[in-house]
């Protein structure tokens, strides 16, 4: 009986998952290439071990039915949170950010797999059929559920994953049919907060803010990886200048091209052609999460698909932004290319909730 409900297993959404994981693993080969022959960097064999495990969970949780997870989804929250906490007290410092626990030779980042969590408990608040989503008190109080982790992240500090907690939230909010005119009151209060924000935020990242507006006034410091990256990007033209290639990534004139900026050593080796290739693939994965939330036959299932899918669409433009001088550099990685293993293995596991709902939106049939 259960195993019925693998007929409605989306293919394609496997395969654009398997694109991205090979087309991320190639990137990262190219971007720690070296011409000295010195062999294949340690990060691709780690990347390629995160993918791996990825899999594992995909499959797993696709053949899982998500009701499952749903009737977890607060002690879940609550742990995630527990784990947020404690990497403030005992984790690991990394280029000037408190964000990693370390588990013997492994190293995961709970702020991603949080993401995660936040979608899934904002899901189990709005599918709650008592409440009415028009209701303001209601609305404001699911605030509390991103507020929480994303307080504790910005403790850390990691603006860029902050950030994407709220988008996730107000995708949710979107998807569960709150008033469009809600939107516009959070964006007028926003826009008041916004003095308030920038007094707060920490010297680096109103840095990184003045330096969007113009890289050029500190071309040698702060503006050197956005003028770089923009070099990239435009040097590649139509058809790039070919894989392992690169002058920027492979001369090292790009910093960390591996992670945060991955898009631009992609765009001057792959050129214009090799960038619309991987936002295709993107755009498949979009396509069948929306489709796995329209036919969801009950809206905790199809809140869950929305809040994956705005989480998912939210990191690709801010990552493809920066790298194309459009956003400010903010630190969030292209999903399943930057290399980063809680990163990817967390987006894994979340196409595999996709593929559960896709699977079970027919009742089993006798």
């Amino acid at each position: 009986m259960e195993t019925r409900i693998w007929r409605h297993f989306d293919l394609f959404l496997l395969l654009a998952t398997v694109c991205l994981v090979g087309y991320g693993l190639a990137m990262i080969y190219s971007a720690t290439y070296e011409t000295s022959g010195t062999g294949i960097d340690p990060l691709v064999y780690h990347q390629a071990g995160y993918a791996i495990a990825g899999f594992f969970l995909f499959i797993v949780l696709s053949g899982l039915d998500y009701h499952v997870l749903g009737n977890f989804v607060w002690p879940l929250y609550g742990a995630t949170c527990v784990m947020l906490v404690l990497v403030l007290a005992a984790g690991r410092i990394l280029h000037g950010s408190q964000r990693w626990i370390q588990l013997g030779p492994v190293q995961f980042e709970p702020s991603q797999v949080a993401m995660l969590c936040v979608v899934m408990a904002l899901a189990k608040y709005f599918a709650n059929p008592v409440e009415n989503p028009k209701n303001p008190r209601f609305v404001l109080g699911s605030l509390l559920i991103p507020a929480i982790p994303m307080a504790l992240v910005l403790m850390q500090p990691d603006f860029g994953t902050a950030t994407v907690y709220a988008a996730i939230w107000l995708a949710v909010l979107f998807a569960a049919g709150v008033p469009l005119f809600y939107f516009g009151g959070l964006l007028g209060v926003a826009a008041a907060a916004a003095p308030l924000a920038w007094l707060l935020m920490h010297q680096y990242q109103r840095q990184r803010i003045l330096i969007f507006l113009n890289p050029k006034s500190d071309p040698l410091n702060t503006g050197y990886n956005a003028i770089q990256a923009l070099i990239s990007v435009g040097s590649g033209e139509f058809s790039g200048r070919g894989f392992l290639s690169g002058t920027q990534s492979q001369l090292h004139f790009l910093r960390v091209q591996y992670a945060d900026f991955i898009f631009s050593v992609l765009a001057e080796e792959l050129g214009f052609v090799g960038a619309v290739a991987l936002l295709a693939l993107f755009l498949i994965i979009f396509w069948r999460g929306l489709r796995a939330a329209r036919l969801s036959r009950e809206a905790f299932g199809r809140l869950v698909a929305c809040g994956i899918v705005g989480g998912l669409a939210y990191q690709v433009i801010v990552n493809v932004g920066m790298n194309v001088g459009l956003l400010p550099v903010t630190g969030v990685p292209l999903p399943m290319i930057s290399y980063g293993g809680s990163s990817l293995v967390t987006f894994m596991g979340a196409l595999g909730i996709l593929e559960s709902i896709v699977m079970r939106h027919r009742k089993l049939e006798f």
